[in-house]
């Protein structure tokens, strides 16, 4: 699998708006952060995790083809606000997109246009597929496990995909987690996959993908960078991509060098290859 990080920043993007601390303006293309948002992909399957208002700007880069899945998080604008974009998508057919049922009501008050009886000639086709925590489903070779985090008292979605590749041994696997607060104990094992278990030192899971807001002052509903170092540590991936900082995180080559190379900060337009 192929992992393209389209956006690694929170909801006000970096730079934000007005600001002039040191990060905003920052000459790094790495302190440059568009909403997150990520394209998931093997040779025969595309996905798109999370669809926000950065998304036009985010895909022109990238090969125009077809998209086989829309996966939502959880029913922010930040994540979702980009859905009307999608429409040139919609000359391969309907796109399909998979959300909780908050997440999809979400959808269809945002954008009633494309749900209606009578839709107007060329918004986008979207089939709405509900799909729920700890109910796996696929989509084209690539296995997809839901499981469920906090966003402060909202609960959103996580996901754990995995690829059995013919021409390797093991299956791969990523975890991707945007907006986390906190999490309950039980759902480690559907991170960790079926065979996980707290007695077991080694562990199956390739790359885990989490949120890290900031340094320093606590959040309500979203981890700060020490919070996501413990989690990785604790979850045990072969490498962890922190996603979703602030402004309030520091300069991006300073964050990741006092970073253990197994943890480190993503940066819009990495791919990584697992």
């Amino acid at each position: 699998m192929r992992l393209t990080f389209l956006g690694t920043g929170t909801s006000c993007g970096v730079p934000t708006i007005g600001c002039q601390c040191e990060v905003c303006q920052s000459k790094d293309p790495h302190d440059k952060r568009l909403r997150c948002s990520a394209l998931l992909e093997t040779e025969s399957t595309r996905l798109l995790i999370d669809c926000g208002p950065d998304f036009r700007q985010q895909i022109l880069p990238q090969p125009f083809r077809k998209i086989d899945g829309v996966l939502v998080t959880h029913a922010h604008y930040d994540h979702m606000g980009g859905m009307d974009d999608l429409r040139p998508y919609c000359q391969f057919g309907e796109i399909n997109v998979y959300a909780d049922p908050d997440a999809c009501k979400g959808l269809l008050q945002m954008l009633p246009y494309c749900f209606a009886e009578n839709r107007y000639p060329g918004v986008p086709a979207i089939q709405l597929n509900e799909i729920h925590p700890h109910k796996p489903f696929q989509i084209g070779d690539i296995s997809i496990m839901p499981f469920q985090v906090m966003h402060g008292k909202l609960p959103i979605l996580g996901f754990r995909f995995t690829h059995h590749s013919p021409n390797t041994k093991h299956p791969s696997s990523i975890v991707y987690i945007t907006d986390m607060k906190t999490m309950d104990d039980a759902e480690l094992s559907y991170i960790m996959g079926e065979n996980y278990s707290p007695l077991t030192t080694h562990q199956s899971l390739d790359t885990l993908i989490v949120n890290a807001l900031r340094q320093g002052r606590p959040h309500h509903s979203h981890q700060l960078l020490d919070d996501a170092v413990k989690f990785a540590e604790r979850v045990g991936a072969r490498q962890t991509w922190l996603i979703h900082p602030s402004h309030e995180i520091g300069l991006h080559a300073e964050v990741n060098a006092m970073l253990p190379p197994h943890i480190q900060l993503a940066h819009d337009g990495l791919e990584i290859n697992v």
